[in-house]
């Protein structure tokens, strides 16, 4: 029975690790005003034929605050980087100068900085909510083990676990 408590348990914990990973990725997409290489993580360019994530056609750069330049590893690329790049839907109008793709990023507005805010703040809260169901999941197979068969010390340590509790209280 300990097996299945402990089986349970890191099955919740992979979860609650995937919830966070997703929230890390998701805060990591939001575009703030300062160039950053990890915006364009999503995009992929073809590259003979295969779907290539553009960080393996080329070289991903942030010369300044407010600028990244893409300098492809093949020349003959540099108009396919700009095409995925736009259709990507990142907000950004690259252009290129025959040897790389440059990215300016605008400064933020006040009324853009507020909307950043409030999509950070949807976020974080739809992470919280997806811990919250993984432990609810979670404790809701330690009642079932206890009526398996399962003490209640362990059931209830089961349901107290620092590795389920660590993500919704520290």
């Amino acid at each position: 029975m300990i097996e299945e408590v402990n089986f349970q348990l890191d099955i919740a914990n992979e979860q609650m690790q995937e919830a966070v990973s997703h929230l890390e990725n998701t805060l990591g997409k939001i575009r703030a005003g300062k160039a950053n290489p990890q915006m364009l993580r999503t995009v992929s360019v073809d590259y003979y034929g295969v779907m290539t994530p553009l960080s393996q056609a080329s070289n991903i750069s942030t010369p300044d605050a407010q600028t990244i330049t893409v300098q492809p590893f093949d020349k003959t690329l540099i108009l396919d980087i700009e095409q995925a790049i736009t259709d990507a839907n990142l907000g950004f109008n690259p252009s290129n100068n025959g040897e790389k793709v440059i990215i300016n990023i605008p400064p933020l507005t006040e009324d853009r900085r507020r909307d950043l805010v409030k999509q950070a703040k949807i976020e974080v809260e739809n992470a919280k909510v997806s811990i919250r169901n993984v432990r609810q999941r979670a404790n809701d197979e330690m009642k079932k083990l206890g009526k398996d068969g399962l003490s209640e010390d362990l059931e209830r340590d089961g349901s107290k676990s620092t590795r389920i509790n660590k993500y919704l209280f520290g």
